[in-house]
């Protein structure tokens, strides 16, 4: 998959809902690898803090909205218009605002959606970093919890539950991102009724009314006491005060569990990493959802790549005898069994151990061991099958190494095993000359890796 921008840029203009001010944001399109840019233009010439990037290790309050603070800049509600950008695909976006908020608009991410499909969507030409979830984790946080678990893409669940006759227990699911457009992205934030004077108390929501939040009545309040919500809100005193959605009718029977679902897609683009897997949230909020983007962009960050998910059922893009047809290559020097999955920065190959390789009667006889240099070699085949693998005449081509660099041997390869290699290009061909990150994975763990430099040159040349 590759990266996407915007094909172009719009503006949307606001409240914001806990300044009550007018609030001007413009999307903007971004090269590669640059990520969500948040940029204060109000503070341009004040601070030289006006802009910071949209991640989790910013993220300064999470009460009634995601804050983010670097520095001078501060911004908050950012969630939805995170939500819709991380939904939709784009990985690199400028967002530059007037104010420390984003507007509330109606409390959904319909109108983000909306710009952006205005403006379109532009592939890039760099591979999106995507984090595969292979194996079940859980995070949790006082009685919230996050399990992250393997899937075929990107998928969220929801579980919802308040002490309330209203709203009680909710559940929401999105199997895809292709639904989220239909299915969430207009489904808006909400609050109680009983919870609103806190917030007036603490000098939010002032841009807070019935049209950018669903406004839920629970508990039995006097009229004075509403009449006085609705006046420091700015909203007429209702006539006629009965339990349940003031504003209603709901867009889905359990729009404000979508909306958690939102708000968590949104929370989680804070990893600043696209990831396949599933996503299931007990009782979410901000503060666990950021905590929860904060962790795992730690353990991203430990991990420098993703597992490869082998499908050892599924036809291989290239089988031993495509492999032999580009590499001169044989037994018992070749060590490519076939290709699984091949980009135009990557490739992943598989080799199997068995202990009937030549190579184990004198390496060694009483333990057997894969000799690491055999195992450079096997990733070496692999870069040369991606590289060759694009010319019409590849049988007229040798890749060589010319640098080997920061390998590391982290644990034994031995008869059984079953070797996934996945070898990245680090920048893209140039002169013949190709800069390659190559691992090695075992039962899903790295167990070699190096840094390497080949050339491709043809055959006649080499005989000049």
């Amino acid at each position: 998959m590759k990266q996407h921008t915007l094909g172009g840029e719009f503006e949307l203009k606001g409240k914001g809902l806990h300044t009550g001010a007018q609030v001007s944001l413009r999307l903007k399109p971004a090269d590669i690898n640059v990520g969500y840019i948040i940029r204060r233009v109000d503070l341009i010439g004040k601070s030289e803090s006006f802009e910071m990037k949209a991640l989790a290790e910013h993220v300064k309050a999470t009460e009634r909205g995601t804050v983010l603070k670097k520095g001078d800049c501060i911004v908050s509600t950012v969630e939805h218009c995170l939500s819709a950008l991380y939904a939709l695909g784009i990985d690199n976006c400028i967002m530059e605002v007037d104010a420390p908020e984003f507007p509330i608009l109606d409390g959904s991410a319909t109108q983000y959606v909306e710009g952006i499909n205005k403006v379109g969507i532009v592939e890039q030409l760099t591979e999106r970093r995507e984090y595969i979830v292979t194996s079940k984790t859980t995070f949790t946080m006082g009685e919230s919890s996050i399990t992250l678990m393997p899937d075929d893409q990107f998928s969220v669940q929801v579980m919802v539950g308040y002490d309330s006759p209203i709203l009680s227990n909710q559940y929401a699911m999105l199997d895809s991102m292709n639904n989220y457009v239909e299915q969430i992205s207009s489904c808006r934030t909400f609050v109680f009724v009983r919870e609103i004077e806190q917030l007036i108390n603490a000098g939010l929501i002032k841009g807070g009314d019935l049209n950018n939040a669903l406004v839920i009545y629970d508990k039995q309040a006097s009229k004075e006491n509403l009449d006085k919500i609705c006046a420091a809100c700015g909203q007429t005193p209702c006539q006629n005060y009965q339990l349940g959605y003031i504003n209603g009718p709901l867009k889905f029977a359990n729009e404000p569990a979508r909306h958690k679902l939102l708000d968590i897609i949104g929370d989680i683009a804070l990893a600043g990493v696209y990831i396949r897997g599933r996503i299931i949230a007990v009782h979410p909020g901000h503060g666990v959802n950021t905590a929860f983007a904060a962790s795992f962009r730690k353990k991203v960050a430990r991990q420098e790549v993703s597992t490869p998910v082998i499908d050892y059922g599924a036809k291989p893009v290239f089988d031993i005898n495509d492999i032999r047809r580009m590499l001169p290559h044989r037994y018992p020097m070749l060590l490519v069994d076939k290709i699984m999955e091949i980009g135009d920065q990557h490739i992943v190959a598989v080799k199997n151990v068995t202990c009937n390789e030549p190579f184990f009667q004198g390496h060694f006889p009483d333990e057997l061991v894969m000799p690491g240099v055999l195992q450079i070699e096997a990733m070496a085949q692999a870069i040369g099958i991606i590289i060759l693998s694009r010319l019409p005449d590849p049988e007229n081509y040798s890749t060589y190494f010319i640098n080997i660099n920061n390998v590391k041997f982290r644990s034994k390869v031995v008869p059984g095993d079953t070797m996934v290699m996945k070898m990245v290009l680090t920048s893209p061909i140039r002169r013949g000359l190709a800069n390659i990150k190559g691992f090695i994975f075992i039962d899903g763990k790295i167990a070699t890796e190096a840094e390497m430099v080949a050339a491709i040159r043809h055959k006649d040349s080499e005989n000049k």
